[in-house]
């Protein structure tokens, strides 16, 4: 995915997109939201905490409600984009113009805004154990000293490898990952370590 250093380099960008973009960024910009730039994209804050994202693709924009699963979703629009991958996080897709109800969408952003404020949040699960998938576990049985290079990262940081390659759902993609994140792991660098 692009990374971007602005707002309005994201929402330029996605020009087929930009009209839908620019109506969910006023709507979320006339909050008391704060606007940055967070993994490459935009993201609304509270106290330094992080409400919702932006988001494009071909098809559809969508806003990211980091503690979404608690949202009262009446009119069941959330879904959970990364199901397996993530508790709290849920999406809504707008596939185009006519999709985005201003005064819904409001109400949304606004309850997320109270949780927010509220302190309501659904923790990441701790203690989740280190599953070493397959295609890596071979790897360390032919280089040992990528192995070892691997046993000196934290938990979080071997769990984030083992996902990255566990969550690949064809082979080809499998051996892709592996062959970006061998060198990783032999200079010490975690899969996420940009982002942090």
């Amino acid at each position: 995915m692009k990374s971007y250093a602005t707002v309005d380099d994201f929402i330029n960008a996605h020009s087929e997109r930009k009209r839908e973009l620019n109506i969910l960024r006023n709507l979320l910009l006339e909050t008391e939201l704060e606007e940055a730039i967070k993994w490459g994209a935009p993201v609304y804050t509270i106290n330094n905490k992080n409400v919702v994202g932006l988001g494009a693709f071909k098809t559809y924009v969508g806003l990211w409600f980091f503690q979404g699963a608690l949202l009262k979703d009446k009119n069941n629009v959330l879904i959970n984009a990364q199901d397996g991958k993530t508790v709290a996080m849920r999406q809504w897709r707008f596939e185009s113009l006519d999709d985005i109800d201003k005064k819904l969408v409001n109400s949304y952003v606004l309850e997320a805004i109270d949780n927010q404020k509220q302190g309501k949040g659904i923790k990441p699960v701790k203690n989740k154990p280190l599953i070493i998938p397959g295609e890596l576990a071979e790897v360390f049985d032919k280089n040992k000293d990528l192995k070892l290079s691997f046993e000196k990262f934290g938990l979080s940081k071997k769990r984030e490898f083992a996902e990255y390659i566990a969550t690949a759902k064809q082979e080809r993609t499998k051996i892709k990952r592996l062959e970006k994140i061998i060198p990783m792991i032999e200079n010490g660098i975690g899969l996420n370590d940009k982002y942090r």
